[in-house]
């Protein structure tokens, strides 16, 4: 059954404080829509239960890309094609431009909006693996105040999140510290584009004298929600960087990884290719290229 306009209200108000006043006025009441390229896919298969929308298309408060000494911070409202272009991202942050080329066609991507992508909190959500391995925060608003939450903390369940009904994800801060550390990042799915990732991974390591000092992983489709792979990551940390280590890297993947079966893979599919995206981190940071 195809969507009925005519079920539902959209307002408009242009400005970020009026948003939040409508929002905070009717709490719950409003969902908001941002560049609509997941809404609109819902609304026109008839999914759509969502009777009251506020838009937040051409808020100028939502929509910008600046640093600061510590962080780039990156508003909810930027298009991945406002990542795709900016410089600040594509020199400091260049897992996260890759994960921004990524994002369904270049119409999409002038369209969707970072914080329309981690909101709807799909478990494949491309951005995820890189803003999970640079330690992304994410700064909340509301008309009663504001706060920060690691970005690890914000997903709590298959597409919930950590927002109150009169909140909106305002920013993401990402630090600007991950110059010196080796990064990967890599989707597998059916084509190689715009296609939904059966399994992505995204790493960051600082290594020193062959030990790994610091690792993140950020892994989408292997749980309810992207996910860090904490548990991993301690398998790892503080260990020389050797053939025996890499095998049990990839025994801890195995365990950690909770994918399920769907239209797109299966859950063994899934963690087996996980291992081996891990294993291909681990032995690109030994300095040889992954085994056959």
């Amino acid at each position: 059954m195809r969507g009925n306009p005519e079920t539902h209200e959209l307002v408009a108000p242009g400005s970020l404080a009026a948003v939040l006043h409508l929002m905070a006025v009717e709490p719950g009441a409003w969902t908001p829509i941002a560049g609509g390229t997941e809404l609109m896919v819902a609304h026109a298969a008839g999914r759509l239960n969502a009777p009251k929308l506020v838009s937040l298309w051409g808020v100028p408060e939502l929509r910008f890309v600046h640093a600061t000494d510590e962080s780039i911070v990156v508003g909810a409202g930027a298009t991945f094609a406002d990542l795709r272009r900016s410089a600040l991202i594509t020199e400091e942050l260049p897992l996260l431009a890759k994960a921004a080329s990524w994002i369904g066609s270049i119409a999409n991507q002038s369209r969707a909006t970072l914080g329309g992508n981690l909101v709807n909190g799909s478990p494949a959500a491309d951005s995820s693996p890189a803003l999970l391995v640079y330690d992304a925060e994410i700064e909340i608003i509301s008309a009663r105040d504001s706060r920060r939450i690691p970005y690890h903390k914000f997903h709590t369940g298959y597409k919930r999140n950590a927002l109150a009904v009169d909140e909106l994800l305002y920013a993401v801060h990402l630090p600007r510290r991950f110059g010196h550390h080796r990064q990967y990042l890599r989707k597998v799915g059916t084509r190689r584009a715009m296609a939904i990732s059966k399994v992505a991974l995204g790493a960051t390591a600082f290594i020193e004298t062959g030990v790994i000092r610091e690792i993140r992983l950020g892994a989408a489709s292997l749980a309810a929600f992207p996910t860090r792979l904490h548990r991993t990551e301690d398998a790892l940390l503080n260990k020389p960087i050797t053939n025996d280590l890499i095998q049990t890297g990839r025994n801890a993947i195995l365990t950690e990884a909770l994918p399920i079966d769907d239209i797109r893979s299966t859950a063994e599919y899934r963690r087996r290719v996980a291992a081996n995206l891990l294993e291909e981190f681990l032995f690109e940071l030994l300095g040889v290229e992954k085994r056959p």
